[in-house]
């Protein structure tokens, strides 16, 4: 008989490695991020002792949701496993948000009927791009380590770009060990801030967010130094044409892609700032 139940620290670890095995790519320090974002974010089916499969539910307060990690053990799939595990993963998130609020995710792209089946409504793409970090002989003016700047700065403007507040996840977020995290100040106000974390392979760039293309090329190059000589990956939305064109003009190609949904009211997102989404398992 199979348990649903929330998981661990340590069963979170499992759900990373089965997401690198899946070819996800995931952060080099995920698990403990995302840990510390929402403990009680982490769910897991138990069969005769033995986890078979994983899923996320993060909740930010009571405000959004965002669900992913959905994975069943590779030898047990096409046997509707997943498909009960996941309506109890939606509904059980759904308890921990008020009524008015959204549930989010980005759903890899065979699996969209089913979760429009489940209530999620599609709204656009977010892709993969990939390239190669590039080597720059200097770093723009105006361009400051996103820790030296004032937290509420840096919070406030993700907050406009992503739509909740997310603070405890963000302060680890923007100082990932081994990755940089920029953001581009002009005339004393903040116009741009991104982040690259090293994964299993290479460095992902997310998020990345600016008021104007100038900003985010900026702040892109910067990132994108870090990286020189390394693969590069950038999650740009689909609905955000500026945002492709950043990607084009550094040879990035698109390799991998998810599709946005929601359950409940989308939020109404500033997505021509939106050059890269932060995560396809945390929104």
């Amino acid at each position: 008989m199979d348990t649903y139940r929330q998981a661990t620290r340590a069963e979170l670890d499992l759900a990373v490695e089965w997401a690198a095995a899946e070819g996800w790519n995931p952060g080099l320090g995920d698990a403990d991020l995302f840990w510390a974002t929402d403990p009680a974010g982490f769910v897991c089916i138990e069969r005769a002792g033995e986890v078979i499969g994983t899923g996320s539910i993060v909740a930010y307060d009571d405000a959004f949701g965002f669900m992913g990690f959905f994975i069943v053990r590779s030898d047990l799939r096409g046997q509707g496993i997943g498909r009960d595990f996941w309506y109890w993963r939606r509904d059980r998130l759904r308890g921990r948000l008020r009524p008015d609020a959204a549930i989010g995710m980005d759903g890899v792209f065979d699996m969209q009927p089913f979760y429009a089946r489940g209530g999620f409504e599609f709204t656009h793409r977010n892709l993969r791009m990939a390239g190669e970090g590039q080597p720059r002989e200097s770093l723009d003016a105006g361009l400051v380590p996103l820790t030296e700047l004032p937290f509420a700065d840096v919070a406030a403007f993700d907050e406009r770009h992503f739509g909740f507040k997310r603070e405890a996840f963000l302060r680890a977020w923007i100082d990932p060990t081994g990755g940089q995290g920029w953001g581009l100040v002009h005339e004393g106000r903040l116009v741009a801030m991104g982040v690259a974390r090293p994964c299993r392979e290479g460095f992902k760039i997310g998020p990345l967010f600016a008021e104007d293309e100038v900003g985010a090329e900026r702040v892109f190059n910067a990132l994108s130094h870090h990286a020189a000589g390394q693969p590069l990956f950038l999650d740009t939305p689909e609905n955000n044409s500026a945002a492709l064109a950043l990607a084009a003009r550094h040879g990035m190609t698109e390799v991998f892609g998810c599709a946005r949904m929601y359950h409940g009211p989308a939020p109404d997102l500033p997505w021509p700032g939106v050059y890269g989404v932060t995560s396809f398992e945390l929104g």
